[in-house]
């Protein structure tokens, strides 16, 4: 097996990538220390719940603080950085064509099954892929219109009479701030399944990230070199050859049974 290095990740990917890791990690802290100072939401219907957000054995066991005025401190702070990362990467993604390798096509969706049958091992070919495949195309193009809802309704909660039409649009403040919240689960959720994907893909993918090329194994499947002709002759040209010589060597025995018959002849008869 022979190794090559393989370009994979822009400059600018990496940046953005590695910008939004701590940014998005932070709005979502001070996103829930904001949700727990009124944490209203449930899983259930009328007086059943299913599963609430967050019980308060939650707070009990991790000692959590309710600190309001940090929360929202933070999170009107770093979403101007989560924005305007998320402009440019999408400013950038559109003027150098990489657009192209991220937003899923007709076939990604059932292709994209087939890569989820194939990650539990239930499917034993990947189907073909590009730069990403198609469960990645469809996940990352999702963040990012959750990038969209989140600063859309972010900016309903935050200033709901400023921007009333963009609260309007999300169908009022209550609404607006449980779409937040969904989204924010949303992230949660990605940002789990990207780290278990990143563990699997191993140490390679990793470093594309970092280093922006990946190192690929390959078979050098060049065939051999094969003998010269010169060096091993058909046995039909050695016939030819052999045929060619023939009647010369012929005609040089004729001619020597001459000289020796007319040796013969022309010998003095002896005394």
């Amino acid at each position: 097996m022979k190794k090559r290095i393989v370009k994979k990740h822009p400059l600018a990917i990496r940046w953005f990538h590695w910008i939004n890791f701590p940014v998005l990690t932070v709005m979502i802290w001070s996103g829930l220390l904001i949700y727990w100072a009124n944490d209203v939401y449930k899983l259930g219907w009328n007086d059943k719940t299913l599963l609430k957000f967050f019980p308060q054995s939650f707070y009990d066991a991790l000692h959590i603080p309710f600190k309001l005025s940090t929360g929202m401190a933070f999170h009107f702070f770093f979403m101007w950085f989560f924005f305007l990362n998320g402009l440019l990467y999408v400013l950038y993604t559109i003027f150098s064509g990489e657009w192209r390798y991220l937003l899923p096509n007709r076939h990604s969706f059932k292709e994209a099954w087939q890569v989820v049958l194939h990650d539990l091992h239930i499917r034993k070919t990947a189907p073909p892929q590009d730069k990403y495949n198609a469960a990645q195309r469809i996940a990352y193009s999702s963040i990012v219109v959750m990038g969209m809802g989140s600063v859309i309704t972010g900016l309903a909660i935050y200033k709901p009479v400023q921007f009333h039409l963009l609260c309007a649009m999300c169908g009022g403040y209550e609404a607006a701030r449980i779409e937040h919240f969904i989204l924010t689960l949303g992230y949660a959720l990605f940002f789990l399944v990207h780290v278990g994907q990143v563990i699997l893909a191993g140490w390679n993918n990793f470093q594309a990230m970092v280093t922006g090329f990946e190192v690929e194994k390959y078979e050098d499947l060049a065939p051999a070199a094969e003998p010269e002709s010169i060096m091993l002759p058909e046995a039909s040209e050695l016939v030819k050859t052999i045929e060619a010589v023939e009647p010369t060597e012929t005609i040089e025995l004729a001619e020597s049974s001459e000289q020796i018959e007319t040796t013969e002849t022309t010998e003095p008869p002896q005394a």
